[in-house]
């Protein structure tokens, strides 16, 4: 695996999470191409856009979160791996988890914030 520049701990979870998944590098199709978007001319004139495809699969992710080509090859793989978990596990992965817990906060948050119902107690009209 090629070194991304990021800490030897990050490198280490990335492949022992591309293992879990099934992911290997010889199923991995990598492009550079050119990025756009904020940045400046630097940006749009140097290929630091990383285009991964998984041949397997046909998953593509197209990353350019930092402006680094090293770093968006990490990133583009630690998110294809987000992918296939989310395809082999569905309910049950990290994202799903992540999506179900916030979906849960914010309906507890509505019913605390929803005014109390009066009970038994009809309106009275201004007539």
């Amino acid at each position: 695996m090629p070194s991304f520049g990021v800490r030897p701990e990050k490198e280490a979870e990335l492949r022992e999470r591309m293992a879990r998944c099934g992911l290997r590098e010889e199923d991995l199709r990598e492009s550079f191409i050119r990025g756009g978007g904020p940045g400046g001319q630097k940006i749009n004139r140097t290929a630091s856009c990383v285009q991964l495809r998984h041949l397997p699969t046909g998953l593509e992710v197209r990353m350019q979160e930092a402006r680094s080509q090293a770093l968006n090859r990490f990133y583009a793989r630690r998110r294809l791996c987000e992918l296939l978990e989310n395809q082999s596990l569905g309910a049950d992965s990290p994202e799903a988890k992540k999506a179900a817990r916030l979906r849960k906060q914010k309906d507890r948050r509505r019913r605390r914030a929803a005014p109390p119902h009066p009970a038994g107690k009809e309106e009275a009209s201004d007539d």
